[in-house]
């Protein structure tokens, strides 16, 4: 079975938009915290774009710390649950290669969990035309920690049984594709875990692209024999799911 367009890919979340907000992780006080400190600028007052904002998980984090959001969403499955989710929320049906905004509308741009869904050779000068000057964008991922074991033996399954999988690390790519447009970069990377039950953490990998692509009978096998490898390393259906999240923070030509 050969893998889906990458097209086919970035529209496989609006099927599963309800359990993508319901499962997905959020971020931790410490991104926001290591965003300010990057950026040298408070959040709060800041107008931002969150942009590829699917349920909204980030933007109302963003929200919460003070900022101006606007929320930027293509998908109409996603979009209906930042809706729900966030009713007081700016919302714009829109992509990152086309940003519907006008020169200097932002002091930040974000991209949580959505930057590699864009076309850098579109997105990037976008963005720029988008930014005030000083102003900067911020690319952040949740990835699984591969330190811990049983996460790593988990990811290695997937690879081998769901064919669209994708390794973590789109973060590895981002300053080679911002650098052709003078684009100066600055990594952190803060770590964190939630405790959730094995049923919601079979949820979040159902709502990741390489699984929702896939034939219903098809995802169904991959989620039942991850249930069975979950259960036998907690059998009390709880467990502490590990993260580190790649902050990547950059700024157009002086």
């Amino acid at each position: 079975m050969s893998s889906p367009p990458h097209a086919a890919l970035a529209s496989s979340f609006n099927a599963v938009a309800a359990q993508y907000a319901a499962a997905r992780p959020g971020y931790p006080p410490a991104l926001f915290d290591a965003v300010e400190e990057v950026t040298g600028k408070a959040l709060a007052g800041a107008e931002v774009l969150d942009v590829g904002a699917g349920t909204g998980i980030a933007t109302r984090l963003l929200s919460d710390r003070g900022a101006c959001v606007t929320a930027v969403e293509p998908g109409a499955g996603m979009a209906a649950q930042l809706r729900a989710f966030a009713p007081d929320v700016r919302l714009v049906r829109g992509d990152a290669d086309a940003l519907p905004f006008r020169d200097g509308a932002a002091d930040l741009i974000a991209y949580a969990q959505s930057w590699h869904w864009t076309d850098p050779r579109r997105s990037v000068p976008e963005a720029l035309r988008v930014l005030r000057p000083g102003g900067a964008l911020a690319m952040w991922w949740n990835l699984p920690d591969l330190d811990v074991p049983w996460v790593t033996r988990q990811e290695e399954r997937l690879a081998e049984r769901c064919p669209a999988y994708r390794p973590p690390g789109f973060p590895s790519t981002v300053a080679g594709r911002l650098a052709p447009f003078g684009v100066r970069t600055t990594d952190r990377r803060v770590r964190w875990s939630r405790t959730i039950t094995v049923e919601d953490k079979l949820r979040s990998i159902g709502s990741h692209s390489y699984v929702a692509v896939m034939d219903a009978g098809e995802a169904a096998a991959v989620l039942d024999a991850e249930r069975a490898e979950l259960l036998a390393l907690f059998p009390d259906g709880v467990l502490t799911e590990p993260y580190v999240v790649d902050l990547v923070v950059g700024w157009g030509p002086e």
